[in-house]
């Protein structure tokens, strides 16, 4: 059938100058010619319909009292070539953004996020046309909102000129709305002040989810009844942690795919938007001297390791409920062994990179109760001063057996790591603030100087430590010979620290983030299949720990954390020698 097509309105059979659009949901309507040789669908009132939704442009044909056959983007060419129409996407130029903050009185939307979108905004990274809403449960006004988040926005120290005048621009851009998260009503409400914005252009809307994972289904299911794209994509993203255990998790995956599709589920953990995350590919991938060795081979233990110099202040509650394991331990520590111990990947597109995380972390045994040690921070008095233990914190239970120090040995059982011990330490209220990968390589066999190192070939160990914090560096410690008369060996690190290598500011964590779920990349974002394997590593441990109520080693503030760690890493042969978390 041959088409000849001419626009026409959705209210009229007459011929206008140009196709209707609504622009709510904008659909070009056109008036069709057929010619109908032999038999076939053929109507003398049929009708073309081209609609834009996002990425897709979906195609129907519909007679009068006919049933609508529709074809996906596939079939576009196919179509354009029948009717000799061009088919022609929106520029982004006729698209808008649109933000939106849920929970944005709080302290994470307040002194993260809004700086992070600010950070984007002065370096150009947001789109011409974008606004934010921040909505929430407290009474607030368009300028007291402003004034809130004026408070927390401050240019890169490399950046500094019109600093003013941008912070200003970006205010001007955010707006607020108050509204309870269950309110069907309200989001209906926010949406109207929406469209209002975006001026009938394709719409694409960003959800942030700063509130507890409680809220989470009401605030989707509110959003995508009343406050959702009709024409353009809606995504949101969720903060960990999510859920409490393999069960809770999976409910609370299924209860939001009742209202999103899984590519609109973004789940974060601003902790995979450092640097570190980043570069590991680079140097397991591009890097010849290490691809090599990066097995049981050569690779004698790797230890992953979580040191903070504080305690809870101000988040006992929500930490009493969680703990360690399930704060740290579960998410971004394991997301770090994952991309550690992962094959090669076929591409760095994010399904390739995450399908081979999912294989590692499907390959890791549940932790054993015997290759754990769980400690808790006590308080102390020195003179004058008086540190308060965890359990002081008058937002925690004083019988309270949460662990806020774990230690865990974890096996991978597969060819490449097969017997390689990985520890993983995460600990609150300990001597040092540091966060880093610690790979212990094999003995040199038959070394030749094996003398000069006395009993202990420990001293030996050629190290290569990836850290995070306090400064992010690469070291590689290796054995040499001290210059002078007689042969003296010494370690020495050949070490790349970044600040001094590179000066200029790096973006924060949440900035990277924010930018890929507006670009719709995904690599650094978790997939409900990666996370069930993750939760399957450590929920029988968790459930042990708590029938049981296995009481913590109490360890001093401000300490190196359980002398139970260093009796763990010697059973499984790591090095504890200036072992210090």
């Amino acid at each position: 059938m041959a088409l000849s097509l001419s626009p026409t309105s959705s209210s009229s059979s007459s011929s206008t100058s140009c196709p209707s659009v609504n622009h709510e949901n904008p659909t070009r309507i056109y008036r069709v010619s057929p010619t109908c040789p032999g038999s076939g669908f053929c109507s003398r009132n049929l009708r073309v319909r081209a609609s834009n939704v996002g990425k897709l442009t979906a195609i129907s044909l519909q007679a009068e009292g006919a049933t609508t056959h529709s074809s996906a983007a596939e079939n576009v060419k196919t179509r354009e070539k029948e009717a000799s129409i061009p088919f022609t996407r929106p520029s982004k130029a006729d698209s808008t953004l649109t933000i939106v903050v849920v929970g944005a009185s709080g302290d994470l939307a307040r002194n993260k996020i809004f700086p992070a979108f600010f950070a984007l905004f002065y370096d150009d990274q947001l789109p011409e046309d974008f606004t934010i809403f921040g909505y929430g449960r407290s009474p607030m006004t368009d300028e007291e909102l402003r004034i809130t988040i004026s408070k927390t926005l401050n240019c890169r120290v490399d950046k500094r000129e019109n600093c003013h005048d941008k912070i200003s621009q970006f205010l001007k851009r955010c707006f607020y709305h108050s509204g309870q998260y269950s309110s069907e009503e309200h989001f209906l409400e926010l949406d109207n002040r929406i469209r209002e914005k975006e001026g009938g252009k394709i719409s694409n809307r960003l959800y942030y989810l700063a509130v507890p994972p409680t809220q989470f289904v009401d605030v989707v299911r509110c959003a995508n009844r009343r406050a959702s794209s009709d024409n353009g994509w809606t995504r949101v993203i969720v903060e960990k942690p999510f859920g409490r255990d393999s069960e809770s998790s999976k409910k609370l995956t299924r209860d939001l795919k009742q209202y999103l599709n899984e590519d609109q589920i973004f789940r974060i953990d601003h902790h995979l938007g450092e640097e570190l995350f980043e570069n590991l590919l680079v140097l397991r991938f591009s890097n010849l001297v290490f691809e090599p060795l990066w097995s049981r081979d050569y690779i004698r233990n790797v230890q992953i390791i979580f040191s903070k110099d504080f305690g809870v202040e101000g988040r006992g509650r929500y930490f009493d409920n969680y703990g360690i394991i399930r704060d740290v331990m579960q998410n971004h520590l394991l997301q770090l062994l994952a991309l550690f111990a992962m094959e090669t990947p076929v591409t760095l597109d994010a399904e390739d990179i995450r399908n081979e995380k999912v294989k590692v972390l499907r390959s890791i045994k549940p932790v054993s109760i015997e290759d754990v040690v769980v400690g808790q921070y006590k308080g102390y008095t020195e003179g004058n001063m008086s540190v308060p233990g965890y359990t002081d914190d008058p937002t925690v239970s004083n019988n309270s057996l949460t662990p806020t120090f774990a230690a865990a040995i974890l096996s991978i059982n597969n060819s490449r790591w097969d017997g390689v011990p990985f520890m993983m330490v995460a600990g609150k209220a300990l001597h040092s603030k540091r966060v880093e990968i610690r790979v212990q390589f094999r003995h040199v066999p038959g070394n030749l100087f094996n003398r000069n190192f006395g009993n202990n070939l420990n001293n030996a160990t050629n190290e290569l430590v990836i850290q995070v914090q306090p400064d992010e560096a690469v070291y590689l410690k290796i054995n040499n010979k001290v210059p002078g008369l007689g042969m003296r060996l010494d370690r020495s690190d050949l070490n790349l620290l970044f600040k001094k290598r590179y000066p200029r500011e790096a973006p924060e964590a949440y900035e990277r983030l924010l930018l890929d779920a507006m670009r719709g990349e995904r690599r650094l974002f978790i997939r409900s299949d990666e996370l069930d394997a993750a939760w399957a590593v450590f929920t029988p441990l968790l459930k042990e720990l708590e029938q049981k109520k296995t009481a913590p080693e109490l360890y001093p503030y401000a300490s190196e954390g359980p002398v139970g760690v260093h009796y763990l890493g010697a059973k499984h042969h790591i090095r504890c020698v200036n072992f210090r978390f």
